[in-house]
């Protein structure tokens, strides 16, 4: 897992100090690699690389070059390769020599022998860039999902690279331009394929390849979520989950650096949890697990419309369960409402995305999880897959014309887009934008002649999820735990699971008239009783009213500002009545609203974007 950004540039070349920019480029991402730097600079091309040394840390150095028919050929890669072990032993077989143990020497050696087609052999989260002087030729691709993230921008003749938009801001051809355009997907979350809140970026796609030589830029598609007959029976499909989740966990596992695991207790970091103690990677020493919570919040805890339980006492019961050595990281609404821990999640971010505590606890926990390990697996995606969110359960969110994230009303979401300014809430036409970025996504899905109206609405629900919901989120723990130097692997993003899965029938997906059945049945019997009945629970939120009543005095210290540009996006009046609600009293939306604002202020700050809306 590292940071990778660059350039190819074929007239009139990389311009001036091509070195000192490389270099600055870099270290704009130093954060997601703190092990080791490197560059590679040549006439036409520019490479460069933070590194966060997993495997084989003294072979795996980047940016890694190969010479053939006296040729060179650079690759930077961020992420990890979990099928590398028999790529490499494969490769062998064809004649190619290595010299460490490390999966990037796979991954270079995989290109030169099977060319761009290497990446339909990958198992795992990638995102790289391969300079093949041999064809005078860059190219770039990105994992199946889009776990790890790569951004491009285009300049003249050529393409300027980055795993984070930082990184190609700091090239001197890129500018800080934010239009109407960007904002749009920013405050609508739709997952707008390849969407960059910043002018003239946009991210590589999905499972998404881009070659770049002298005749221009050409994009591949090497998968895509397609739709196939599912011809198991429940047992079969039951027996097929816990068969790939075996083999995907005993992969992820491995590791040269400190390892642990993400528990929430829920059902789904706990089924991976149970799996990992029956692996030989755990046999050779205990787990470490750890979760996050906040003071007194056991204690304290109120039931909502979308969570009954505290997550405390079910991670205790794992825990017991499988003997881990567990962390219990315990926060206070001092730590998650304080300004420099806000600026340091929009920083990793990159983009005010208005999730308060919900990231700033996240931030934090990694961070506390670095002090001890360098990766940890993580949950993430197994509500896309085996349809967990309360909304593939609510009637109303199915079966409204609009993505059922959205569509879905809670007290956090009663009306999103009110904070902001009405001059531009009316040039961003944020109905309108969803209703087209819906269209758009439903024409995307395969269906399957015979299938009902609601197994066909339903395949949609679970295509929207996973092409669009889930790289959000994917995004959000990226950024969050590379920010720390943290490597997140998430198992249930395996391409074979996510394939298998998603063409079960809806039936299958309920058939103990709960949700996630599959999942339930096929790793329930490694988990606590409590834990398998548990219903679903979304990532925790502070109750603390202390944490309302923060946000509105840093809203009052912006409001005495009276030309503050943050205004150009928030409503002054809404801003004002929200800081006059006591905080006790204060709806979820409306404090969703307050981490907004100061998300946008402090994004401005260290941004200092040419807004032009």
């Amino acid at each position: 897992m590292c940071g990778i950004t660059g350039w190819v540039s074929f007239d009139p070349g990389l311009g001036a100090r091509p070195a000192d920019v490389i270099e600055s480029m870099t270290a704009a991402v130093s954060r997601r690699g703190p092990d080791a730097t490197g560059t590679f600079v040549r006439a036409n091309v520019a490479l460069g690389h933070r590194r966060l040394a997993v495997i084989d840390p003294p072979g795996g150095r980047q940016p890694m070059v190969a010479t053939e028919t006296g040729r060179e050929v650079a690759l930077v890669y961020s992420g990890e390769i979990y099928n590398y072990t028999e790529l490499r032993a494969e490769l062998r077989a064809r004649g190619r020599a290595f010299e460490t143990r490390s999966d990037t020497e796979v991954l270079l050696q995989g290109y030169l022998e099977w060319g761009e087609a290497i990446v339909e052999r990958l198992n795992g989260m990638f995102a790289f860039a391969i300079w093949d002087e041999r064809r005078e030729r860059l190219f770039l691709a990105r994992d199946r999902f889009g776990i790890k993230p790569l951004y491009v921008y285009r300049i003249p003749s050529g393409i300027v690279f980055g795993s984070e938009p930082k990184a190609i801001l700091a090239h001197p051809l890129a500018d800080r331009t934010v239009t109407t355009d960007g904002l749009r997907e920013l405050f609508a979350m739709t997952g707008q394929p390849g969407w960059s809140l910043w002018r003239d970026m946009d991210q590589v796609r999905p499972g998404t390849t881009l070659t770049v030589d002298r005749k221009g830029i050409a994009p591949y598609t090497y998968w895509s979520l397609r739709t196939r007959q599912h011809t198991d029976d429940i047992p079969t499909t039951v027996e097929r989950v816990r068969e790939l989740l075996d083999d995907i966990v005993e992969r992820q596992l491995v590791s040269d650096v400190p390892l642990c695991i993400l528990l929430s207790g829920g059902l789904d970091s706990s089924a991976l949890t149970g799996l990992a103690t029956a692996t030989d990677a755990a046999k050779r020493g205990a787990l470490r697990t750890f979760s996050v919570d906040f003071e007194d919040q056991e204690s304290t805890f109120v039931p909502d419309e979308i969570r009954d339980t505290p997550d405390a006492p079910f991670v205790r019961e794992v825990v017991e369960l499988v003997r881990t050595k567990h962390r219990r990281v315990a926060l206070d609404q001092r730590t998650l409402s304080r300004p420099s821990v806000r600026r340091a999640v929009v920083s990793a971010r990159g983009i005010p995305a208005g999730l308060g505590d919900m990231d700033n606890s996240l931030y934090l926990l990694f961070r506390a999880i670095r002090e001890q390990s360098t990766v940890a697996l993580s949950g993430e995606s197994a509500d896309e897959i085996f349809g967990g969110y309360i909304w593939f359960h609510h009637p109303q969110s199915v079966n409204a014309d609009n993505f059922p994230w959205l569509a879905f009303r809670s007290a956090f979401t009663a009306d999103r887009f009110a904070l902001l300014n009405r001059d531009l809430r009316a040039k961003l036409e944020l109905e309108d934008f969803i209703a087209d970025q819906y269209a758009a996504s439903s024409k995307e899905v395969e269906q399957l002649p015979g299938d009902d109206d609601h197994e066909k609405r339903m395949r949609r629900i679970s295509h929207q999820h996973l092409t669009k919901f889930l790289p959000m989120l994917l995004d959000r723990k990226d950024r969050a735990s590379m920010a720390v130097g943290l490597e997140v692997r998430v198992p249930y993003c395996d391409h074979r699971l996510v394939e298998y899965v998603y063409n079960t029938p809806w039936s299958f997906k309920t058939f103990d008239g709960r949700e996630k059945s599959l999942l339930r049945a096929a790793a329930g019997a490694v988990m606590p009783q409590a834990v398998r009945d548990r219903v679903k629970s979304p990532y925790p939120t502070s109750q603390d009213p202390g944490y309302a009543a923060s946000l509105a005095g840093q809203l009052s210290e912006i409001l005495a500002q009276s030309d503050h540009p943050v205004f150009a996006i928030v409503d002054r009046q809404w801003a004002q009545e929200a800081t006059e609600i006591p905080p006790d009293k204060m709806p979820g939306d409306v404090r969703a609203g307050l981490d907004r604002v100061l998300d946008v202020y402090h994004w401005l700050d260290m941004y200092s974007p040419d807004l032009l809306v």
